[in-house]
């Protein structure tokens, strides 16, 4: 049953004893910190994914997580370090890793609050652990009461994910998004499922700095920029942090714990990538306790879903631990298409020793999609406006034979090791495939009519990355200054396979406004060739010195090595590029007060030469690799009721464009200089409230053309917006309302065509409720509900019709 703390008063001390009177600071945190935007508090498990810290810092975030009141003295866990939390813990299971080896144990008390106290002395902490505080009398218990602060009922689906949650920080090591120097947005597993996802451009709706180019059902469901910058889908996307080619595939996003995006250049820390920033999917983990669910859903048009999800450890002291989900979907899509998914992923992990853990993390999926949205080209446009805009649910647009198929996967394991308090070691390795078989149509407008030409291309195309990583990570003191390290090393290969006998081929001539009677059928008998390899070899290493309480400065150097070779068709080299290149970040942190970072950094990325399409005059070109710079400055805040993030940022990058010979070509720069603000916050008991604005200013600066040129595909201005109510009369209901305002963007760098301006919004609701004694959810989500049509930008010189209104149903029941 849900407790409503709305009853208690704001702030209510317990009677104390007078020999636990000195409570220190760090009960009224977690107090606090639970207070804010916080769920009420769990009994049952949830998915928590918090890095090794200082146990104090550890508590305060699983409080504010999990809706928790602890109540701990501060000399009891001073100079104590906390191992990380990585699965899906009940509160009492989460303690307990927590306080492992602390020699402390959690009370539960008949509320539901906490209090920590020393443990019997069979548990106490090793020998030469240095004592914390005197013993409490003969006789007596050291159990400290809880201040009991007023927690919101936020409901998880709403909640926006914390600045205490970690991230992963490449080179920086395992960060909360408050310690974090760059702007960074999490989206939740509850957060996916109630928005029931089809594409990425649906994940980070509620984010003004990423523009949706992405489409369901179709090659380019995952598309997206940020900041004005496509991310790329060579290496701008890691799951677990290790790296996986996303071109054409369509993630299962039921499998993903959490989705990270870190804004602007990521060349520290993680090698290759885009300066508009990385995408990073966090797999489910291993549960501590028993965890079981079953869920169906139904989407527009006539979609089914089936998946279950089962966790929890085994064997002697619950060593062994295992998550397994796995999804079925099928049925037709919003333009009368199909489509066939199977997912399943698997999680495995195995304490050997106290200090030694082993892990395994894999994901499977096959997909295949039939009559989707062709691709739609504007580089024959002889006008300057786009046609009218079509629905994207028109049939009309469709010729006959149409189909993508893929196939993804990915492994991983490694080792963890404990080296003591304040230090662990790891290693990982990893292995990613995807191969697609795709027929698809591209349909080139010749005027504002609506008039194109059409083109069918039947292919294959395979990619694969194989990556190893080394990685120690602690902290140290000296000379006054603590040092939070972390240094490693890492090797990666990428390989790209392609169509040696690929087709392309003309189906004639329509109107965007007729219906579509053309068709191909594939022939079948395509083979791969090796089309490239790029090799990368890095060291990094990154130091934060906390000069002080509020002041402290994060210094990281990343070496890479790396050869980019591109092969013909008969197997010969066609262009070979080798370098070095070492890229730099740097950053100073000011903390003002409690939950409150200010923070001015610079970072370096490096994007690998691209091999030029088929579409251009210099097509299979293999282009040099490209060095961007950002700085920015921000603040973020977490505070009870309320969190705000603000971000002015510079972008420094060289550009790429075709040119009037349609030759694609890298010359001059392009420089995106911007301000992002969000903010969320609660306002009376039943409402949430929560939005966030960009403002963008994208020009190429230098160079021989398109001189003070909007970057094409970057708005001038991205707003979103969002409210939550939780329906008094009906406990556990909640209705929920959102917008995304896209301005107006170039569609190619002469700025000869715009593509409009849009505004799309969702409805929601969930209900939680007990069927049979057993939890269950209830999920309705209507995406584009005011059916708005518009074009919507690709990339340059691409687009595609809106997506419709689609409505979505599920129910999910834990057992």
């Amino acid at each position: 049953m849900t407790r409503h703390p709305s009853t208690l008063p704001a702030h209510r001390a317990a009677r104390r004893p007078l020999a636990a009177r000195p409570l220190c600071a760090l009960a009224i945190a977690c107090a606090a910190h639970a207070a804010s935007f916080a769920a009420p508090p769990a009994a049952g498990p949830m998915n928590l994914q918090q890095a090794a810290q200082p146990l104090d810092q550890a508590l305060v975030q699983l409080a504010a997580r999990m809706g928790l009141l602890i109540g701990v003295d501060a000399e009891l866990v001073r100079g104590k370090q906390a191992p990380a939390l990585n699965g899906s813990y009940t509160p009492q299971a989460a303690l307990r890793v927590l306080l492992e080896g602390s020699g402390l144990e959690a009370v539960a008390g008949t509320d539901g609050s906490y209090s920590l106290k020393r443990a019997a002395p069979a548990a106490a902490a090793p020998a030469g652990t240095p004592p914390t505080r005197a013993a409490a009398a003969p006789g007596t218990e050291a159990v400290l009461p809880v201040v009991r602060v007023k927690a919101s009922a936020a409901s998880p689906e709403y909640t926006p994910s914390p600045l205490t949650a970690t991230i992963g920080g490449g080179a920086l090591g395992a960060r909360t998004q408050l310690e974090t120097p760059l702007s960074t947005t999490v989206v939740t597993s509850d957060e996916l499922a109630q928005r029931q996802v089809s594409k990425l451009g649906d994940v980070f709706a509620l984010d003004a700095a990423v523009t949706d180019n992405s489409g369901a059902y179709s090659s380019w469901a995952s598309y997206v920029s940020v900041r004005g910058l496509e991310l790329d889908w060579q290496n701008a996307y890691r799951i677990d942090g290790n790296p996986f080619l996303s071109y054409a595939i369509t993630l299962p996003y039921e499998h993903f714990e959490q989705i990270e995006l870190l804004k602007g250049s990521s060349g520290f820390l993680h090698g290759f990538g885009s300066p508009g920033g990385l995408i990073n999917y966090v797999t489910k983990k291993p549960s501590d306790e028993p965890l079981r669910t079953v869920e169906i859903g139904h989407k527009s048009n006539s979609i089914w879903t089936a998946g279950i999800d089962l966790g929890g450890r085994l064997g002697t002291g619950k060593t062994f631990g295992y998550r397994l989900s796995a999804v079925h979907e099928d049925g037709k899509t919003f333009n009368d298409g199909t489509v066939d998914r199977q997912s399943v992923s698997l999680a495995l992990d195995t304490r050997l020793t106290p200090e030694l853990t082993w892990h395994l993390e894999s994901l499977y999926q096959q997909r295949r999609t039939e009559g989707q949205t062709p691709a739609i080209s504007a580089q024959q446009l002889a006008d300057s406006h786009l046609p009218g805009t079509v629905r994207g649910d028109n049939q009309g647009l469709l010729s006959q034979g149409q189909f993508l198929d893929t196939e993804f996967g990915i492994v991983s394991t490694g080792l963890s090791y404990r080296l003591g308090p304040n230090w662990v070691a790891s290693t990982r390795y990893s292995h990613s495939s995807s191969r697609r078989s795709r027929n698809e149509s591209i349909l080139y407008l010749q005027n504002a009519a609506g008039d194109y030409d059409e083109f069918r291309s039947d292919t294959r195309e395979g990619h694969g990355f194989d990556h190893w990583q080394a990685l120690v990570e602690g902290r140290m003191s000296g000379g006054g200054i603590e040092h939070q390290l972390t240094a490693g090393a890492s090797w990666q290969q990428q390989s790209n396979d392609y169509s040696v006998n690929g087709v392309w081929t003309s189906l004639g001539s329509g109107s965007l406004f007729r219906p579509n009677g053309s068709s191909y059928l594939t022939q079948g008998g395509l083979n791969l060739y090796r089309a490239g390899d790029i090799t990368q070899k890095a060291a990094f290493a990154s130091d934060t010195l906390k000069l002080s309480e509020r002041w402290s400065v994060l210094a990281g150097l990343r070496h890479t090595r790396y050869a980019q070779t591109d092969f013909d068709t008969g197997g010969s080299p066609q262009g070979r590029y080798a370098d070095r290149v070492t890229t730099p970040t740097v950053a100073l942190m000011f903390k003002p007060a409690p939950g409150t970072l200010l923070y001015g950094s610079t970072m370096e990325s490096l994007e690998p030469g691209r091999t030029v399409g088929s579409t251009y005059a210099n097509a299979n070109r293999l282009l040099d690799p490209l060095v961007s710079r950002q700085y920015e400055v921000g603040a973020k805040s977490e505070q009870r009721d309320w969190q705000a993030t603000a971000a002015l940022f510079r972008i420094e990058r060289p550009s790429e464009y075709a040119n009037a010979a349609n030759v694609l070509v890298q010359e001059g720069e392009s420089v995106y200089q911007g301000l992002e603000l969000a903010a969320a916050g609660r306002l009376g008991s039943q409402w949430q409230l929560a939005g966030s604005l960009m403002r963008l200013d994208a020009r190429y600066a230098r160079g021989l053309a398109n001189i003070g040129h909007r970057v094409a595909g970057a708005p001038e201005w991205m707003a979103t917006a969002r409210v939550v109510y939780q329906v008094p009369q009906l406990a556990g209901l909640d209705l929920t309302a959102d917008a995304k305002f896209t301005g107006d963007v170039m569609l190619n760098a002469a700025n000869t065509v715009v593509v409009g301006r849009h505004t799309v919004v969702n409805l929601g609701a969930v209900y939680r409720l007990r069927i049979g004694g057993y939890a269950a959810t209830l999920r309705a989500a209507v995406n584009n509900a005011g059916q708005a049509r518009f074009w919507e930008y690709q990339y340059a010189n691409w687009i595609k019709p809106a997506d419709p209104r689609s409505i979505s149903l599920s129910g999910r029941l834990e057992f």
